[in-house]
């Protein structure tokens, strides 16, 4: 019988998805239970079928109000410790350095727990691990804990991506979790008429409260997924993926589609997306980069510096890299 792992991975889609390697190679070996928001629901049978999801939303992982203790699910947190404290595990880990999933792991009662320390946290933990680089990408987490457990995952720069169609269909997606990550919405027009007008095949998708504007701005059959089933759909139709610094462009990486990725408040060493063809443009600097989105600004003059013509030039070079130039017409 394998022994029992429990992960949690708590945050947003691209956090998640970093993860999803070592959480295939954890299930060769354990009896993998992920805790995760309720998209890790939607990601397992494509991305670690062998992994059991429980899905939660820790109210601690809100970008405001999070320590409202009043609003709390406690109902929910309470009956989810008793049912994980039953199921006995092995070992628990987790590949932040938040003292909050330490203390959760303790209170499970998982035998062996594992963690990065943070403000006295050790005390929870039975295994505190030492902090990867301050440059080293949030996936180096996933193969420091990785190591601890037997586990060699391979580097970033050896991932070997999924195998996709030589087409020229490219997806857009110009959301994002928070504003500030949004380059903006009219210089993103004027890229997706470029590509047209060159020969790509361009599929525009936005979060909800960009919908009307892309109507607006003439765009009749913008998508709006509001699943990650939905996006995985637009995902599968693409061959090369374009969009900021958000939870889309980690997922189209891992389902195999190189990636160009306009950078904001946060650096690419640590978030670029894992695909060895992935490439980006870095938002302008600024004094309180990265800011985890939590701007000083009225806007966010890092991204808002990018300009048309820089991104442009960039996006270029990446497409000649990754497909062959259409003509006008749409033909190689």
């Amino acid at each position: 019988m394998k022994p029992r792992l429990l992960v949690l991975e708590l945050w947003g889609l691209g956090d998640l998805v970093i993860a999803g390697r070592f959480l295939q190679a954890a299930s060769e070996r354990f009896d993998v239970t992920l805790v995760s928001k309720p998209f890790g629901s939607e990601l397992q049978p494509r991305l670690w079928p062998g992994v059991r999801v429980l899905a939660v939303v820790a109210p601690w992982t809100a970008f405001r109000g999070k320590y409202r203790f009043w609003t709390w699910p406690w109902r929910r947190l309470i009956g989810m410790t008793r049912q994980l404290r039953r199921e006995r595990f092995d070992v628990g880990v987790s590949a932040r350095w938040d003292p909050r999933d330490h203390l959760w792991l303790r209170l499970v009662g998982a035998r062996e727990r594992l963690g990065f320390p943070r403000l006295g946290s050790q005390r929870w933990l039975t295994r505190p691990l030492a902090l990867p680089d301050p440059e080293a990408h949030r996936y180096d987490y996933w193969r420091q804990v990785g190591r601890a457990l037997g586990l060699e995952l391979p580097p970033r720069e050896r991932l070997v991506p999924t195998r996709r169609p030589a087409d020229r269909a490219i997806l857009v997606h110009t959301g994002a979790g928070q504003p500030v990550r949004v380059w903006p919405l009219d210089r993103y027009r004027e890229l997706v008429r470029r590509l047209r007008d060159r020969g790509w095949q361009v599929r525009v998708a936005c979060d909800p409260p960009q919908t009307e504007w892309w109507k607006r701005a003439g765009e009749a059959d913008v998508a709006t997924p509001q699943t990650v089933s939905a996006l995985l759909e637009l995902i599968d139709a693409a061959s090369v993926f374009i969009g900021n610094d958000s939870g889309p462009g980690h997922l189209a990486a891992v389902c195999g589609l190189p990636t160009f990725t306009l950078f904001g408040p946060q650096l690419p060493e640590w978030f670029a997306p894992l695909h060895p063809a992935a490439r980006w443009v870095d938002g302008k600097p600024c004094p309180f980069k990265p800011c985890f989105d939590y701007c000083r600004w009225p806007r966010p003059v890092c991204l808002e510096g990018l300009s048309l013509e820089e991104v442009w030039s960039a996006l270029q070079r990446f497409l000649a890299e990754v497909a062959p130039q259409p003509d006008r017409h749409g033909s190689a």
